[in-house]
């Protein structure tokens, strides 16, 4: 449809000018008319180590200008098929946690009222908390993960409950999530228990160790996601930490061994047929990054959701 926001054309602009948006998109004020709203987070109140996804979201942007209008694979033109724009960034509270939480789930039930399905880049990952919170207020959802750490969690520092290790265990104590629709992809690296893990697998999640994803392989992983999310509505959460530190050096807990961005990209691609009703980018760290090349991780993982989801929404239009 040609009244669908278009991104800057670069042969008129060059992707180095102009004001930096989420895909070179205009910047609107409201998600009002949108299918699908970008957002940013710029918020990390819940780090428990290297600080710096608070500064996720500008970066994430400016190497979104290296995005173009179509999917080589999928064929899918997302900005033609959907109304997409930059709605900026939510109000946040960098001194004050529960604040913080507060604005966020604040600042995305707006957004959700407006029927636009949420495309957000934070910020560490408890920002994905406040963000279900909203998203869910009708009812718990499925949930694809893609991490390197479960954040299945209880408590850090004695006894709070709010750290970027703690969003899915809150998430399913609150009723937010449907562990027995939730599947971890990529969980590695050294645990601080040997049970750290066994809350998590007690609830009913499915955590695919990045060992089993290995010797099993990105399509049939995420036949099985698909199979255990089914029909109902899910959220996709990807953290960059989940992608080698080789490349994605710029987050605040990397694990080596992890997905090249070649395979992640694949896993993303296979959510086609998912019911998305919101999903994420976190741990972008830029102070940690090298040359962008974690920003560019970001911003490609979102063209990669932005292109499943603007294809879901041109599927249901036909």
């Amino acid at each position: 449809m040609t009244d669908f926001h278009q991104p800057v054309d670069a042969s008129l602009v060059p992707r180095f000018a102009g004001h930096a948006t989420f895909m070179r998109l205009p910047a609107v004020a409201s998600a009002q008319g949108l299918d699908i709203a970008l957002i940013g987070i710029p918020w990390d109140g819940g780090t428990t180590n290297r600080a710096g996804a608070r500064h996720g979201p500008r970066e994430v942007r400016s190497m979104s200008s290296l995005m173009r209008r179509a999917h080589h694979v999928s064929g899918v033109a997302p900005f033609s098929v959907a109304n997409v724009a930059d709605v900026g960034d939510l109000q946040v509270n960098p001194i004050n946690l529960t604040d913080g939480l507060a604005l966020i789930q604040r600042g995305m039930a707006d957004i959700v009222a407006t029927g636009a399905i949420p495309l957000s880049v934070g910020g560490d990952h408890l920002t994905t908390l406040p963000v279900l919170r909203a998203v869910a207020a009708c009812g718990p959802v499925g949930l694809i993960h893609f991490d390197a750490h479960s954040d299945t969690n209880d408590s850090y520092f004695g006894d709070n409950p709010y750290t970027h290790g703690t969003p899915f265990r809150r998430g399913i104590e609150e009723r937010l999530i449907d562990p027995n629709r939730m599947v971890q992809i990529g969980i590695r690296g050294s645990v601080y228990d040997p049970t750290e893990h066994d809350w998590a697998r007690e609830q009913g999640i499915r955590v695919i160790y990045m060992e089993e994803f290995v010797q099993r392989g990105a399509a049939s992983v995420m036949e099985e996601a698909r199979s255990i999310v089914g029909d109902s509505a899910t959220y996709v959460t990807f953290d960059v930490d989940s992608i080698d530190p080789s490349m994605a050096p710029g987050t605040g807990t990397p694990e080596i061994g992890g997905f090249t961005t070649r395979e992640a990209q694949e896993m993303l691609r296979l959510l086609a047929g998912v019911n998305i009703v919101g999903a994420d980018v976190v741990e972008v760290a830029p102070p940690f990054d090298v040359g962008g090349m974690t920003a560019l991780v970001g911003a490609t993982m979102m063209f990669e959701l932005l292109c499943v989801m603007a294809d879901m929404i041109d599927a249901r239009r036909r």
